[in-house]
């Protein structure tokens, strides 16, 4: 994959944030299927978009 995913990934994710389970079902989704250079900048990413909101599920997504 090529960083289009990555930045449909995030609008995904940020069309998704309404709802707990639909959020960590498509953040799942993006970590099995982005390269793993691009992981750490969707984590980032993930961290200062939605870390208010689901830490947690952040965190246990990329198993921190």
């Amino acid at each position: 994959m090529n960083t289009t995913y990555l930045a449909y990934s995030k609008q995904i994710l940020e069309k998704v944030s309404f709802d707990k389970y639909l959020f960590e079902k498509e953040l799942h989704k993006a970590i099995e299927i982005l390269p793993e250079v691009e992981i750490s900048e969707l984590y980032n990413w993930c961290i200062t978009a939605f870390g208010s909101d689901y830490l947690s599920i952040i965190q246990q997504s990329f198993n921190l």
